[in-house]
């Protein structure tokens, strides 16, 4: 049943706190009260308070700028905003408070331009309490760390000393843990100390639920949330303190107390440390999660491209040798005027296949029997590091306490709660929260799918576009006279193309990103997880056209319409184009490393020079702002500035979207540049280095939310079948192989130059398709079935022969699943195994006047 919103205000709190003085100012909604149904919880965590916390500077800090000497230059409306955006922060500290957070402001040197700082903690009881809320897993039972690596395993069995490895100091142990509950507090290993019992990561998560859920406003506006604050322009950070300085003390790397941030640095971020194994473990203790999954994936894939790159490395080189022992090569370059081209367009000059020498050269560097081998490879290559990244990240997810995520219903994303027009009951919970009808849903969504379909179409004209590009200078440099430039025409046309088109797509790919991030929010999804889908699901389709439409293109469809002389088809007008000497494999090797390495390369100085950027104008704007408001410009930076000086952390999607673009290269195209996998691995070995100093040095720490196609390419692009086919039926030594590809101007043609020439096609003198190209056509088609079927059945066999989970994985997980049940039994004893409860230990700072109530419904949160 669909409710639409109350206007009224809020009448529940989170947590009632008796209120100071400070804290007069603004209630939390109301100041009507629930009843109390959460006295044992709140016994319960001062019973577990068995030390009290060391005092902390922050968990969470907001930052705003306010200036002053705007005021009164302002017209009216921009007063009336300023004004505005001023009660909607005090209402929000406020509303804070009275959930149970310490908001400390310091005091700031006053100027015409002031950045101010609310400084945010939270304390045990609170911590207690949403931990529960959040069903947070915390450690039960003490493991010894077994991370692992297979390479670390293969190294230790053929006894061979393992360079990679290094010992990283302060290693994160590993635990059974179960979802938090707060009656059953002693029993979590731990929690008699409130200063090491919720990491850092636990905290920051906790923060901002709170920040996610608290008003500033009534619920009709739908004023909620830290995220609108942000987006209105409210506030302009938000984010938890780093854990101190990343640079190590004057003592050096070994001094005895290094903070995660400098471990980090010293063994992970540094340059020198390219050789050396991740140390995941800390990354995930500092950063959370979903960074340390993102660079254990981008590890695992690295590891991996290693003897990929080793294999194409070795059939490049055995390329390389073919090239000078080639015979259908020797004979091209040996012909000189054997074999007279026909021209290109009406007013082109003809030319002699002997000037392509150099490009049949280049393409039989790509083009030959090891690329078939190396095809297999890959492809069983592929299906190998699926299977045991399964195999990886379910061990991960395990020792991560993320395995279950999925399985938990989630709540409404903040935007979404604050967006919806209706409330209606939860099946799961029974309790009301937003809602948007799925009709209306799914009519946003086909309207958004048309906006795809719209964007993939302005791809599709800038391919045709650059087709013609090629067409038309191809014919711009034949007709200049000089013949080796006529010889290398379409070449040059590629090569030109071929950047105009990387272009064309970084573009592209800016303006859809951002129209995807638009339509996705537009469309209203209900949880976080839901959002992202969407999201990805657009981006994905949008870059496959974007990036793979043109090797596509070359690989499939370049040379197959092109007609023959005194009959060519055309593209408005244009002649369509045609493979040059050295085949279509060479130019989509060519698009492949111009796409791919180009794209890398861009990227990799644009994450090394923006961030940079972003940081010196930030830091030359804020320093410039304390020196016009009296602050010394040699006076100490406190820690929260120099965090705010960093670069805001902008999430993962577009280092995840590099990798998955990447991977696609090097799987789906790799038969025509065996040494795809070596430029992959050497940017990824730059890429970890690059992104882990990005994350340690130049970044705001994240906010913790809770929360075959390589037959087709050997069959159609490459000259190996119509070798094999010439090998079998006509010379083994494949002697006179040139001849054999290249077809006779029809007589109409020659008698209107008078003259013959020849082009590569398999037709006979009338111009219409020889039995050798249906031959040929039949045995490609084969070939692509049984390579199929081939690495189908391989794939299939791995799978069924690699389990998704290691055994031992699935033992501790039943293992923790019977502590668990073990140690939250409702029938024992509230505290400890002999039915007494504990007593609450001296020096507690717990406020008596502290009662955690129920977290109210989704729909009183929008106040």
């Amino acid at each position: 049943m669909l409710r639409r919103r109350a206007q009224e205000e809020d009448s529940t709190v989170l947590i009632d706190v008796s209120p100071t003085e400070a804290e007069k100012r603004g209630p939390y909604g109301s100041t009507a009260h629930t009843s109390e149904p959460g006295g044992q919880q709140a016994a319960a965590c001062r019973a577990g308070a068995g030390s009290p916390a060391k005092p902390r500077i922050a968990d969470f800090v907001l930052v705003w700028e306010e200036d002053l000497k705007l005021d009164w230059q302002q017209n009216s409306a921009s007063r009336d905003r300023t004004d505005t955006h001023r009660i909607w922060r005090e209402t929000f500290l406020d509303n804070l408070r009275a959930a149970g957070l310490r908001v400390d402001q310091p005091a700031v040197q006053d100027g015409n331009t002031t950045v101010r700082y609310a400084l945010l903690s939270a304390s045990w009881a609170v911590l207690c309490y949403y931990a529960e809320d959040l069903r947070l897993k915390l450690p039960l039972q003490e493991l010894p760390n077994q991370a692992s690596n297979w390479s670390a395993e293969l190294l230790a069995w053929l006894g061979i000393p393992n360079v990679l490895l290094e010992v990283v100091p302060d290693v994160p142990p590993e635990y059974y843990s179960c979802q938090f509950r707060v009656n059953k507090l002693p029993r979590f290993l731990g929690s008699d100390n409130q200063d090491t019992f919720f990491t850092s990561t636990k905290r920051h998560q906790i923060l901002f639920e709170i920040l996610a859920k608290t008003p500033y406003g009534h619920e009709k506006k739908n004023l909620l949330g830290i995220h609108q604050l942000l987006a209105e322009g409210v506030l302009s950070a938000a984010f938890p303190l780093h854990d101190g300085p990343f640079k190590t003390p004057p003592e050096g790397p070994q001094a005895p107390h290094l903070n995660q941030r400098q471990v980090l640095f010293q063994h992970w971020a540094r340059w020198g440390k390219w050789n050396k194994y991740q140390p995941l473990d800390h990354v995930r203790r500092y950063f959370g999660e979903k960074v340390a999954l993102y660079f254990a994936w981008l590890g695992f894939y690295t590891g991996w491209l290693l003897p990929a790159a080793v294999v194409g490395t070795l059939v490049f080189l055995v390329g390389c040798f073919l090239v000078f022992s080639d015979i259908p090569t020797q004979e091209l370059c040996g012909s000189k005027d054997s074999f007279e081209m026909c021209p290109l367009c009406l007013d082109c000059p003809f030319w002699l296949l002997s000037s392509a020498c150099a490009l049949a050269q280049a393409g039989r560097l790509f083009d030959h029997g090891g690329t078939v081998f190396f095809s297999l490879f890959m492809a069983l290559w592929a299906v190998l590091l699926l299977e045991y990244w399964k195999r990886k990240s379910a061990t991960l997810a395990y020792r991560w306490d993320c395995s279950d995520y999925e399985d938990i219903e989630e709540r409404p994303r903040p935007q979404f709660a604050a967006s919806a027009p209706t409330t209606a009951p939860n099946p799961i919970t029974g309790e009301d929260e937003p809602y948007f009808p799925e009709r209306s849903r799914a009519r946003r969504m086909l309207a958004g799918s048309v906006v795809i379909v719209m964007m993939v179409a302005v791809v599709v004209m800038c391919l045709v576009s650059i087709i013609l590009y090629r067409a038309i200078m191809a014919i711009v440099v034949s007709r200049s006279g000089n013949t080796l430039l006529a010889a290398w025409a379409s070449r040059i046309a590629s090569l030109t193309g071929s950047v105009v088109n990387l272009i064309f797509i970084l573009i592209l790919s800016k303006i859809y990103v951002s129209l995807a991030h638009v339509l996705t929010r537009w469309e209203m999804h209900r949880t976080q997880t839901k959002f992202e889908d969407a999201f990805t699901l657009k981006v994905f389709i949008f870059q496959f056209v974007n990036f793979y439409s043109s090797p596509i293109y070359i690989a499939f469809f370049k040379g197959r319409f092109v007609g023959y002389p005194g009959n060519y088809h055309t593209l408005f007008g244009v002649r369509n184009e045609e493979c040059a000497a050295g085949g279509c494999l060479i130019e989509l090797a060519q698009e492949l490393l111009v796409i791919m390495v180009g794209k890398q390369v861009i990227n990799n100085m644009q994450e090394v020079l923006i961030p940079k950027l972003k940081g010196w104008w930030q830091k030359f704007r804020l320093r410039s702002k304390k020196t016009k408001a009296g602050a010394s410009p040699g006076a100490s930076q406190r820690p929260w500035e120099a965090d705010y000086e960093l670069v805001p952390c902008e999430g993962l999607f577009d280092e995840y979207l590099e990798m998955v673009l990447q991977f696609g290269f090097v799987t789906i195209f790799v038969a025509a540049c065996p040494l795809a996998p070596l430029f992959a691995l050497l940017n990824n070995w730059v890429e970890i280095r690059l992104d882990a100093r990005k994350f340690v040095t130049e970044r705001r720490l994240p906010r913790t939310d809770p929360s075959g196609a390589q037959a087709f390419l050997l069959a159609f692009s490459s000259d190996f079948l119509p070798r094999a086919y010439y090998r079998w039926t006509r010379a083994h030594d494949l002697r006179g192989f040139v001849n054999f590809t290249l077809a006779r101007s029809p007589p109409s043609f020659a008698a209107a130059h008078n003259r013959t020439c020849r082009y590569r096609a398999f037709r006979g003198d009338d111009g219409h398709y020889s039995q050798t190209y249906w031959n040929l056509l039949a045995i490609r088609l084969a070939f692509v079935i049984v390579f199929e079927h081939v690495v189908f059945s391989i794939g299939r066999l791995l799978d069924l022969l690699v389990p998704d989970m290691p055994e031992s994985v699935e033992i501790k997980v039943k293992r923790e699943y019977y502590l668990a049940k073990q140690a939250l039994a409702e029938n024992e004893a509230l505290f400890g195994t002999n039915g007494a409860k504990d007593e609450q230990p001296q020096g507690s700072e717990l406020s008596p006047h502290w009662t955690p109530f129920r977290v109210p419904k989704a729909s009183q949160l929008r106040q």
